[in-house]
């Protein structure tokens, strides 16, 4: 018998004001332990204030949070225990190389002198940065870099990360390096709250996504599941003749065809008995179809749907410093 998902994140009814701007209004949100929960947004959104209300690093106006059974309000020594912060700016050393930095996180963690060497061993090679280990980080590319502010987030093996823009700035070598790395971790059990304005990284990433916006989560569900509930689906079907596109576009009066493409697009939801349908209807009024593709809405079209056009000009979600990046 399948037991239940343990929840390593859960946040209830979370408010936080600067001043008379309203930043997170009510949110909840749920992650299940061992899974990816992607936070999209546009700017102001408050997504980083959430994530800095669960890693204790401010408090909330009013709300119930716990990370991995820990209450954040009441238990913050707890909670630090258990989780790794890594920002969207790298909060390494640029005068040390890879290898200290990583030992004076060890040693902030107080891991004894062997363990605390073992631990940056292990890291060094499962972030591919062995070679580099002495090298200052100034020699470092931005991919080293971000590897190595991740690997210094693990060297206290935490079973909940809070990722905040990971893979800003990366190129695309890069960012798929880093996209692995996090999945690797999430297979081993460690929980990650990602939160990213790069919509790919959260469709490949993620196993739930919630959209905040004006405060507010407005969407939330699977991938697959935000972009089923957005219109706009289509197939697209592809015809040698006029006189064939012609003949398809009288059976099928919603669809819009281009005479100059010898296209016809046809409003679908883009699962298999709907294809099919369509299919055998023209098949059976003899009319041949030379090529098809199916459109289906992607997070792009979600996040605009959702968010709708309100979002530029929208002042800072958080008008206090940030300081450093918290391990």
């Amino acid at each position: 018998m399948s037991t239940a998902p343990t929840i390593a994140i859960a946040a209830s009814r979370v408010c936080k004001s600067f001043g008379s701007h309203l930043v997170l209004d009510k949110v909840n949100l749920t992650a299940d332990e061992g899974s990816i929960l992607a936070l999209l947004g546009p700017n102001g959104a408050g997504k980083t204030t959430i994530v800095r209300i669960l890693s204790t690093l401010i408090p909330a106006d009013s709300g119930s949070m716990h990370i991995a059974g820990h209450d954040v309000v009441t238990d913050p020594d707890g909670v630090r225990g258990l989780i790794g912060v890594t920002g969207q700016f790298s909060a390494v050393d640029n005068l040390l190389t890879g290898a200290e930095n990583l030992r004076l996180m060890a040693d902030l963690r107080h891991l004894s002198r062997d363990a605390g060497q073992r631990r940056v061993t292990e890291l060094l090679e499962q972030f591919d940065l062995t070679d580099a280990a002495n090298k200052r980080l100034s020699t470092y590319s931005g991919g080293m870099r971000r590897r190595l502010d991740l690997a210094m987030t693990l060297v206290g093996e935490p079973r909940v990360i809070f990722l905040d823009e990971p893979t800003s700035g990366l190129d695309p070598r890069s960012r798929l390096t880093m996209w692995e790395i996090v999945r690797e971790l999430a297979l081993a059990g460690v929980t990650i709250l990602l939160t990213t304005q790069n919509l790919d990284e959260a469709d490949q990433l993620a196993d739930r996504i919630a959209v905040l916006d004006q405060g507010r989560i407005v969407a939330e569900g699977t991938p697959d599941e935000l972009k089923s509930r957005i219109p706009g689906g289509h197939v697209r079907l592809h015809f040698a003749g006029l006189d064939l596109l012609r003949s398809a576009a009288g059976l099928l009066p919603a669809a819009a065809p281009d005479q100059d493409q010898l296209v016809l697009q046809v409003p679908a939801d883009g699962t298999v008995d709907s294809l099919r349908e369509l299919l055998d209807q023209l098949y059976e009024a003899h009319v041949a179809v030379e090529g098809l593709s199916i459109h289906a809405p992607d997070l792009d079209d979600v996040f605009l749907t959702v968010t709708g056009s309100h979002v530029a000009g929208r002042p800072d979600e958080d008008p206090t410093p940030r300081g450093a990046a918290q391990r």
